[in-house]
């Protein structure tokens, strides 16, 4: 499924604050594609051109308003190329053409490597994303890799979870500004160990203090597993800081066992979050008459686990992923099919016309 037809705009090319010059010189380029370029021009050969963009798997294609926006900006003359290019969020199978470039081969011949590696990560982060959406059963996922990267993937990967829960109609919420910046969202955030820590470990005080100075509109979440004794902590915070507090949120190490689990193992893995810890957490917020305390579950969450405990019915409210969705690929090649209006794709690859695909002004 593509996101809906009134939404399939393409952002602006200058959204992605490209480093022109530098993409346009080849600084980005593998080499051999500069010493391509470098060789026709010098020979005065200027190919006529079908460029063909496809990868492998079914996936969720991202990063294509990007490698347009590279295209426009970057190759040597704009409107002399037919681009024609599905569209973020959609739905692409096995060998799909995704993009097709045409047009004089020197003209964009160093954009090869830029555009290809923009739509390989763009659509790894969406396909891992709708995985895991999808493995949540609709239920509100917290986009939080950023940690575990270099900052200046933020952008474009937060916009690739965002497309990702935009095909099924489910929010992903970021936590950096960054993730949130390309299409106009707002970051979000937990009480954090480190806070915790700066008030001597002490919990509670730590969410208290979180909701005297943050923003009243912020929902609050509290950290609960910072003594691994994550039910005592969660009725402690839900009794001080009664409706200012929205969830907390299970995050025990996969190496402990929380405090609440040690008179009951021998039949179950116990370690980190699991659905005995959930379920006790959950009670006891019951009891004591804070049902609407919502829990967010992390801490190693990928769709697994994550379908594991849909499975069981555990009831757990949202879930917070980290590295899960930045590992993995998903590999984009682009061919030249065409040459001068005749086939000249290497043996094994073909000219492969996709009605699905739509010019690009």
């Amino acid at each position: 499924m593509a996101l809906e037809t009134k939404e399939r705009r393409r952002l602006p090319p200058e959204v992605f604050d490209l480093p022109v010059e530098k993409m346009r010189e080849g600084y980005y380029t593998d080499e051999y594609f500069n010493r391509t370029r470098q060789v026709l021009l010098e020979d005065g050969r200027h190919p006529r051109v079908v460029m063909q963009v496809f990868q492998k798997k079914h996936a969720i294609l991202a990063g294509m308003d990007e490698a347009i926006a590279i295209l426009k900006l970057c190759s040597d003359d704009w409107e002399g190329l037919a681009v024609h290019a599905l569209y973020d969020g959609d739905e692409i199978e096995p060998w799909e053409s995704a993009l097709t470039i045409e047009g004089d081969y020197t003209g964009f011949t160093h954009l090869e490597t830029v555009y290809l590696g923009v739509l390989a990560r763009r659509t790894m982060i969406a396909t891992n994303v709708k995985r895991v959406v999808e493995a949540a059963s609709g239920k509100p996922i917290i986009f939080m890799p950023a940690r575990y990267d270099h900052h200046r993937v933020q952008t474009g990967d937060g916009y690739a979870a965002y497309v990702a829960g935009a095909t099924i109609g489910v929010p992903i919420g970021v936590t950096t500004g960054a993730n949130a910046s390309w299409w106009g969202g707002r970051a979000i955030g937990t009480i954090p160990h480190a806070l915790i820590s700066s008030y001597g470990g002490n919990t509670v005080l730590a969410a208290s203090k979180f909701a005297e100075h943050v923003d009243p509109d912020v929902n609050i979440v509290a950290l609960v597993d910072f003594e691994n004794d994550s039910v005592r902590t969660a009725l402690e915070v839900a009794r001080t800081l009664g409706d200012r507090l929205w969830g907390v949120r299970l995050d025990t190490s996969r190496s402990l066992v929380d405090r609440a689990l040690w008179n009951e193992m021998g039949d179950f893995d116990p370690r980190g979050v699991n659905d005995r810890l959930v379920w006790k957490v959950r009670d006891a917020l019951d009891r004591d008459g804070f049902e609407r305390v919502k829990i967010v579950a992390s801490g190693g969450m990928n769709a697994e686990r994550i379908s594991d405990f849909e499975r069981m019915g555990v009831p757990i409210d949202s879930y917070g992923v980290g590295s899960a969705l930045i590992r993995g690929e998903n590999d984009f090649t682009g061919d030249v099919v065409l040459t001068d209006g005749r086939p000249s794709a290497k043996v094994g690859r073909r000219y492969r016309p996709n009605p699905r695909l739509e010019l690009v002004e």
